[in-house]
């Protein structure tokens, strides 16, 4: 105790007392998971004619993997010292590796510590094992009340991805507000392992799956040739992989509390999970995350008394509140199995973290709008997270909003989110406009252009300055004008609003350019408390 007041100062005492306890329970914990392990083992061999085996004995060098088998590190290797030392004593155990999960047949699911009610199985009657989701159509024209699976002239599609244990019920409130997007169908989809969707237990969940499921379920077979993404959490994981996959085909991303860490010294996969699911006591959604992450067979254990039983539950919060209809928030932390979040937290969120700046990089490159929405009191993804992902993506366009946390970024404030999305897909779409226009229109040379057609361009010039628009040139070619700074942007230049064009007009200034105008960024009038960057 002596040694322990001499190295730890007084006023230090609450803090490392408070450590201490920490470590002790979660050394606990490690103990109860090493045992759990045989526990389990035992049971799976028991019940199940091909037991599953756990991440406990594998090793992921030994799996020979590479890059694009998206498995994570974070599934064999979660730092800790009093479990590696428990297993380095019963390494020896038998069994299967993880690495024969894909050969394992589909009718296995659910497994028995799944639950097997009919809504929970009801995918298993699909043939097709296709992604559930939720369509918001808009108003049919005139005297037409068909509703095709094509995307018709003049109609947006969205797709909304939810985050981790969610599902399509996480945009219900903003699909209330569709008279505000009238002219977009909006798809809400639940995700592969959750909500009503397959979740089968011969899949690793790996992002590349997720990205092939929605195409499967939704872009091939309503024929999207183009949409916007609105992801959640998670989903901004998700839906950065598919634009990356298919730029040609997004008009836009917005990414709501993105999981973003920026460039680190260790791996980005043990940084997210070190982040996402640190180890503390308080606050109980902290350790709640902390204790469903790092322990494979304490959280099966939690599912087995939560999720398996969730009729049960359900019944018992109905009696308690006199409500009829439980919370979907509720109801969506029960509608996955085990198997499905451990899997989806480890590959996804984890795993996904190393190949961020890569799909980062192809949008970027692509020049795909991007709008990042974060709340400031976020305490599951800090709000750095968003400022990180803005100083990785300079041309993205950062909404700080404050007072607002992980959920009611979006909740509370539907009205709000569905304006900031029409103000924001109508920028996008303008853009988009002139980025097409660019590639073929004719260029301006002193050897084509009259001297009328020069004073009209810097008429022309004048007018956008003056309602705070700007001009986009195609870069190099004549001497570039660096009163003011130009952001580089897919080979042309953007000239900052207060450039004083008429000046430059006796030096040909227009020759070999042509100008197209850029709409502003719209306002933050949603919330008075939104900080644009």
């Amino acid at each position: 105790m002596l040694a322990f007041a001499v190295i730890v100062s007084p006023s230090a005492w609450p803090r490392a007392v408070s450590s201490a306890f920490a470590a002790a329970v979660f050394a606990f914990l490690d103990v109860v998971d090493v045992l759990l392990c045989f526990v389990y083992g035992f049971l799976d061999a028991v019940f199940e004619d091909s037991p599953v085996s756990c991440y406990c004995h594998g090793s992921h060098s030994a799996a020979a993997l590479d890059d694009d088998d998206e498995v994570s590190d974070t599934l064999y290797h979660r730092r800790s010292a009093v479990r590696d030392a428990l297993m380095g004593l019963v390494r020896g155990r038998s069994g299967g590796s993880p690495e024969t999960e894909t050969e394992r047949r589909k009718g296995r699911s659910p497994r028995w510590s799944d639950c097997g009610c009919e809504s929970c199985r009801a995918w298993q009657r699909h043939d097709d094992g296709r992604l559930h989701f939720v369509a918001n159509q808009p108003p049919p024209p005139p005297n037409d009340g068909a509703v095709t699976t094509t995307q018709q002239s003049g109609e947006e599609d969205a797709i909304f991805i939810h985050g981790f244990t969610s599902s399509s019920s996480f945009w219900a409130t903003v699909f209330r507000e569709s008279s505000i997007l009238n002219n977009c169908r909006m798809l809400a989809v639940d995700l592969l392992g959750f909500g009503k969707s397959p979740k089968p237990a011969n899949c690793m969940y790996r992002l590349k799956d997720h990205v092939e499921m929605i195409e499967r379920s939704l872009i091939d077979p309503l024929n999207l040739s183009s949409f916007h993404l609105v992801s959640h959490s998670m989903g901004c994981i998700i839906a950065l992989a598919l634009a990356a996959k298919h730029p040609e085909r997004v008009r836009s991303i917005t990414l709501i509390a993105p999981p973003y860490f920026g460039a680190c010294e260790e791996k980005a996969s043990q940084v997210a999970l070190k982040r996402l699911a640190e180890k503390k006591l308080w606050p109980p959604l902290q350790f709640g995350s902390a204790v469903m992450s790092w322990y494979e067979h304490i959280g099966r254990t939690v599912c087995f008394l939560v999720c398996k039983n969730h009729l049960l539950w359900e019944r018992l919060f109905r009696l308690i509140t006199g409500k009829r209809d439980v919370d979907f928030l509720l109801g969506d932390l029960t509608k996955h199995t085990h198997h499905s979040a451990w899997h989806t937290m480890h590959n996804v969120i984890c795993g996904g973290a190393m190949l961020q700046d890569r799909n980062l990089e192809a949008v970027e490159a692509a020049g795909v709008p991007v709008q990042v929405i974060h709340g400031g009191d976020d305490q599951v993804v800090p709000a750095e997270c968003g400022r990180h992902l803005k100083a990785k993506l300079p041309g993205a366009e950062l909404r700080l909003m404050e007072g607002c946390d992980h959920k009611t970024v979006v909740f509370g404030r539907e009205r709000g989110f569905a304006e900031e999305l029409r103000a924001f897909w109508s920028a996008s779409h303008q853009n988009k406009q002139l980025a097409a226009s660019a590639s073929g229109h004719t260029k301006l040379t002193n050897d084509n252009m009259s001297t009328t057609g020069r004073a009209l361009l810097v008429a022309l010039a004048a007018v956008l300055l003056v309602t705070g628009d700007a001009l986009l040139a195609p870069a190099g070619g004549q001497e570039q004008y660096t009163k003011a700074p130009a952001e580089a942007h897919k080979g042309y230049s953007i000239v900052p609003v207060g450039l004083p064009v008429m000046e430059k007009e006796e030096k040909a200034w227009f020759a070999g350019r042509t100008i197209f105008k850029i709409p502003p960024a719209p306002p933050c009038r949603a919330n008075a408390n939104a900080i644009c960057c």
